[in-house]
């Protein structure tokens, strides 16, 4: 009966000491994906953030004191140039046209006069120049009389899209007081800020001569329909944020753009002989990127990298990794550091291939 027990205790053993090979040799025998960094000509799409602004956006302001007349337009109305918008009313103003209207007709009649007085040698030419100023500054008013006139009709000075009306009719207006604002949204300058290291990138560039095209993200998260061309950079940076502003000219033939819209600019910039990896090959730590790497032991090692920019399923390598390193691409969770492992190796080219990338 003693021997009964001792049997099934060496069968456990055998058949655990078993299991435990087989489990060795089965982890002996898995083979994990490993190849290497490559580097290629590429480029990125940066994005920043923008303010949007009519090419031409104005204040329209009362230029003479009185009664708010008329409004022809509403708000929000596309208006052309030279449309009348308001009118303000003129009776005063038409009394001053008539007033120095007639002065300078009594002053014509003088001027001619002492003319014909000249001509006689009655009187000197000194009085007679006397009345050829009189009567120019007669006419002068006359023409300053028209002017006060005319600034109370006040008309478009371009086609543009009126805003908010600012007064009613029948508001008695100071001069200069706001009236509406209009915008001529036939073309849009987006402003974008870019940052100093980017812009000494850009303005060193071999294409720093050739005006960049850009995109416009709009705030529903949809691309603007135009493409739009990187015109000035202002001319200083600001030293508060260490940016500087760029300016884009987007076309806007539908009308969609506004005023004080925002958005996002998206600019490709080029990457020469930038050091690729997939993304899949890396995991964190800490907010921080490790890739395993193989040793001359084959055994991984933990590596950090710093990753200059993101591309779709891949990272694209500031430091950490050369063209000669062996990655382990997949598996990473099934390892653990300076552990060896069987691998089979694939050319980066191929690991490429099977990836949405985009490349130049």
């Amino acid at each position: 009966m003693r021997r009964i027990p001792m049997f099934i205790g060496l069968f456990v053993l055998l058949c655990h000491s078993s299991c435990e090979s087989k489990k060795h040799e089965k982890k002996d025998e898995t083979k994990f994906l490993v190849s290497s960094p490559i580097k290629k000509d590429t480029s990125i799409t940066k994005d920043y953030v923008c303010q949007i602004h009519s090419i031409r956006h104005i204040e329209l302001r009362a230029l003479e004191k009185g009664y708010l007349q008329h409004i022809s337009v509403d708000e929000g109305q596309h208006v052309k140039k030279g449309q009348q918008m308001f009118h303000i009313m003129p009776n005063v103003y038409e009394a001053d046209l008539q007033k120095a209207k007639a002065e300078a007709e009594v002053a014509e009649i003088q001027y001619k006069n002492t003319k014909l007085l000249a001509d006689g040698n009655v009187v000197s030419e000194n009085e007679l120049a006397m009345a050829k100023a009189e009567y120019d500054r007669a006419k002068a008013e006359v023409t300053l009389a028209e002017t006060h006139l005319g600034f109370t009709d006040i008309r478009a000075p371009f086609d543009g899209i009126m805003d908010h009306l600012e007064v009613r009719e029948g508001s008695l207006l100071d001069e200069g007081e706001l009236l509406t604002t209009l915008s001529d949204n036939s073309k849009m300058w987006v402003y974008f800020n870019v940052p100093e290291a980017e812009y000494l990138d850009y303005i060193t560039s071999a294409n720093k001569d050739t005006k960049p095209s850009v995109d416009l993200l709009m705030a529903n998260n949809r691309k603007f329909n135009q493409s739009g061309i990187v015109e000035t950079i202002e001319g200083e940076f600001n030293n508060e944020t260490g940016n500087i502003a760029f300016r884009a000219t987007f076309d806007n033939p539908d009308g969609i753009l506004r005023h004080g819209e925002t958005g996002s600019i998206l600019m490709r910039v080029p990457l020469d002989n930038a050091m690729l990896i997939p993304q899949k090959a890396t995991f964190e730590v800490l907010d921080k990127k490790y890739v395993f790497v193989l040793d001359k032991d084959d055994k991984v090692q933990q590596r950090e990298i710093i990753v200059g920019a993101e591309l779709p399923h891949l990272f694209v390598v500031e430091k950490g990794l050369s063209e000669n390193d062996k990655v382990l691409l997949e598996g990473i969770r099934m390892v653990r550091n300076g552990e060896k492992i069987h691998y089979d190796f694939e050319k980066p080219e191929e690991i490429l291939s099977n990836l949405e990338l985009y490349t130049e």
